[in-house]
């Protein structure tokens, strides 16, 4: 009897051990990583006072930072902040973000931040837009795809001012709304399309983007080419690339692009809880192959999907 006890005290051992030395999944949803020197830095949306930070050298061991990388009271807004990309231009790191359900840009010196701004007021587009991301072209232009919600969400892109205060003041260019099919499975009248994201291969442009509501299951991933970065886009005939049916998980969407340090492509976005909760979405990594063709193809490597995971 005394070592039937024993044993059960040494394996309640064990479990408060494995409880303690184990790992908790990251749930930030609309996830971006930043690269720079050797760290992966990596923000989204989850926090209602601001930006959480993670770091990480080899994208399997992060780090949570205490301070958070935007604050509110720091830069524009009250709530809502929502989707957040971080870029290096001009040796200054900036956040493009949404918060208030509009458009601002903050600036810092580190990645971690903290980024502000001196004049806390966001884009002065008009309406309610979200999901910003800024593309620098080969020619040093800049571009900031957005969503405006306008009968439904709407992916859009305006040319930016080289010192990123504002629009230029032209009219922003229409580039993809959902569509009937994959991208409304639920046959919405407010169809979704939003997450955008853009890169360049050649002389071929990229837009990466998700459809259908972030509460669906079908939330999904696709892209389209466009010889501009104003379109007119082509939609891959292979679309979704990322979706359900190939990480396994709901709600599989709404991330952003990037390069490992050995050159690798990945993509890193969120899912649903679980399979019966939205919840607090998730944070994983897929990583993406690029054919050799004209145009290229770009599709999911497989056996890449994972969660990023933290010690607690």
């Amino acid at each position: 009897m005394k070592k039937q006890v024993l044993i059960l005290i040494l394996l309640a051992g064990m479990n408060v051990v494995r409880a303690q030395t184990g790992k908790d999944t990251i749930r930030l949803a609309d996830p971006t990583i930043f690269y720079e020197d050797h760290t992966y830095y990596l923000y989204g949306t989850g926090n209602p006072e601001g930006f959480e930070v993670y770091t990480s050298h080899d994208m399997k061991h992060w780090k949570r930072h205490e301070q958070l990388a935007l604050s509110k009271g720091n830069s524009y807004g009250s709530k809502g902040f929502w989707a957040p990309q971080v870029f290096r231009y001009r040796q200054k790191y900036y956040m493009a973000y949404t918060a208030d359900e509009h458009i601002a840009i903050a600036l810092s010196n580190s990645p971690l931040g903290p980024f502000t701004q001196r004049l806390q007021q966001p884009v002065s587009e008009q309406g309610k837009q979200i999901d910003p991301f800024v593309f620098k072209d080969t020619d040093g232009k800049l571009y900031l795809y957005h969503v405006r919600l306008d009968r439904g969400n709407r992916i859009y892109v305006a040319r930016l001012k080289d010192d990123l205060s504002d629009i230029d003041g032209q009219m922003p260019t229409e580039c993809i709304h959902a569509e009937p099919g994959w991208e409304n499975t639920a046959g919405s009248d407010w169809p979704v399309s939003e997450g955008p994201t853009v890169t360049k291969m050649g002389n071929l442009y990229y837009l990466f983007y998700s459809a259908n509501d972030f509460r669906n299951i079908n939330y999904a991933v696709g892209y389209a080419t466009s010889t501009s970065p104003f379109g007119p886009w082509t939609r891959y005939a292979g679309n979704p690339i990322v979706s359900r049916k190939n990480t396994g998980q709901n709600g599989s969407g709404h991330g952003d692009l990037f390069s490992t340090n050995g050159g690798a492509l990945y993509y890193v976005f969120h899912t649903h809880s679980s399979d019966s909760d939205v919840g607090r979405r998730k944070t994983a990594i897929i990583g993406l192959s690029v054919s050799r063709q004209e145009p290229a193809v770009i599709s999911v490597v497989p056996g890449t999907f994972r969660y990023l995971e933290i010690e607690r």
